[in-house]
């Protein structure tokens, strides 16, 4: 390690010390100058002052000096994790701007921070490729997130949620920690490549059994799949709602990818088959169980619920059932096809809790009765919540349509002696039929049911900047199923680039 230049590794680190910076001026800003001041004056300059971090992280990571693995796989820099980094920070934007004009603290300063940190580690941990790194980031993450969920101190709900986030992910951290150290053990490198070449020859070794169910235990919680998905619906109705869209989108984008090259590149050796009437032991068949009780239970438990936060946890859970098909593919496509999947997800996911915290904020409930005649009251709300639900239901030619038809095709092609994983492909598919009398349950509320007496406009010149937001992200949905080669052609050149 003496050999190592730590100047030119801080350089390399940029992007992640940009919004560090950024942080801590988030909290001067707020505390010393901006005390005084109206709440919505220190949200605007907090927010502010975000978002410049985050463009300048972006900026710094486009002035990237060179790629390459750094100190033994703490940081890998190449086009696949500068695409992610680029993606987080358009989703970190996207919830700092859902976050203005919302009144559920007073601790501005601290909330943007702490959206920043969150940001920090996740982007830590799409370019690490070492076990303790990977480790570090996500508690990084998951002690930012827990924060965020406990802000709104003013509601019970909120506080409920954050404690079981918390207690279910310490839980999964002692996991996660203990199949780390015992794949540690047995291949005696943390570096995924140097773990692969370890486990040669040990692959009925019933230690690397139990290293890899406590392994996929732990990120099981992170990417919140059946039966590791209790905290999830608690934590998306409870949380604010900016603190619950990111949850649900750059967490999801960062854990998944993790996830992926855990399995594929440290795990490579048993990857076994989840191929129908062929399965050999693996991660693969481990997989494969989690992703089926997931949709299955995920789709099934969203059609009785009536509150639209909920409703969107349930859809989380089932679409975790379907990233995990890119997970499975073990391939350069399939990798591809899961970046792009959580990405365009991610989007959606953040544009659908805008619209639920407009409408919440001017009718205290995110039920679906508050949603009623909103396509009168706001055409332009009214338009992007559909575009929205239709996509997470994978209607063409939205976003989500292409996502799942790649993510469905690349685990059709898995290299299989039979139908491969073609019997979770028609689960996959006859559970979005599922889903869609759910989202569509929604668009039924905004479209036909007629608005009660007590149902109020939620337009208005405070909610401009979420107004705005909104619109934006619902444009990128469309634009993204239109033309999908606008983020394929670039997830497939890194891809290949990252030898994956």
């Amino acid at each position: 390690m003496s050999s190592i230049d730590y100047f030119q590794l801080l350089k390399l680190a940029g992007p992640e010390a940009v919004l560090a910076l950024a942080a801590l001026a988030v909290l001067a800003v707020d505390l010393i100058w901006m005390r005084e001041a109206p709440i919505r004056q220190r949200q605007g300059a907090g927010a502010f002052v975000s978002i410049l971090g985050c463009l300048g992280a972006g900026l710094c990571a486009l002035q990237m000096p060179g790629f390459g693995s750094f100190a033994n796989g703490m940081l890998v820099i190449d086009p696949l994790t500068l695409l992610l980094k680029g993606a987080l920070l358009v989703l970190t934007v996207f919830t700092v701007l859902l976050s203005v004009d919302r009144d559920f603290t007073e601790h501005v300063g601290e909330f943007f921070a702490l959206i920043l940190l969150a940001t920090v580690g996740m982007m830590l941990l799409v370019s690490s490729e070492d076990l303790l790194m990977i480790f570090v980031s996500l508690e990084l993450t998951s002690l930012s997130l827990y924060i965020l969920t406990a802000f709104q101190k003013r509601s019970a709900l909120s506080a409920e949620a954050a404690l079981k986030y918390f207690l279910f992910g310490g839980m999964a951290a002692a996991f996660l920690l203990f199949g780390l150290s015992l794949l540690y053990g047995l291949s005696g490198s943390t570096h995924l490549g140097g773990i692969a070449e370890g486990l040669v020859g040990k692959e009925n070794d019933p230690l690397l059994i139990v290293a890899l169910a406590m392994t996929v235990i732990g990120f099981g919680f992170k990417i919140a799949v059946v039966p590791f998905h209790l905290w999830a619906p608690d934590t998306y109705q409870g949380a604010p709602l900016a603190s619950a869209a990111f949850v649900a989108s750059g967490s999801k984008v960062a854990s998944f990818f993790v996830l992926a090259k855990v399995m594929m590149l440290g795990f490579a050796g048993v990857h076994g088959d989840a191929g129908w009437r062929h399965l050999i032991a693996g991660w693969a068949p481990l997989l494969a169980v989690l992703a089926l009780l997931s949709m299955l239970l995920g789709n099934l438990v969203a059609i009785v619920q009536g509150n639209v936060r909920r409703l969107l946890a349930y859809s989380a859970i089932a679409h975790s059932g379907y990233a995990l098909l890119g997970v499975m593919s073990n391939s350069g496509e399939g990798m591809a096809s899961l970046v792009y999947y959580t990405v365009t997800y991610g989007l959606t996911t953040l544009g659908a809790f805008g619209v639920v915290a407009l409408v919440e904020e001017r009718t205290g409930s995110a039920s679906l009765s508050s949603f009623a005649g909103l396509g009168r009251r706001s055409p332009i709300l009214g338009l992007s919540m559909m575009v929205f639900m239709l996509s997470l239901a994978g209607i063409p030619p939205l976003a989500g349509f292409f996502g799942k038809f790649y993510l469905f095709v690349g685990a059709i092609r898995t290299g299989s002696p039979n139908i491969g994983l073609v019997w979770l492909v028609v689960v996959a598919i006859a559970m979005s039929a599922v889903s869609l009398y759910y989202y569509l349950q929604v668009l039924k509320q905004i479209y036909v049911t007629e608005e009660s007496a007590a149902t109020v406009d939620v337009t208005g010149e405070t909610n401009i900047v979420t107004c705005c937001a909104v619109g934006a992200l619902a444009v990128l949905v469309v634009l993204l199923g239109c033309f999908p080669n606008l983020l394929v052609g670039p997830v497939l050149a890194a891809t290949g680039s990252a030898g994956l």
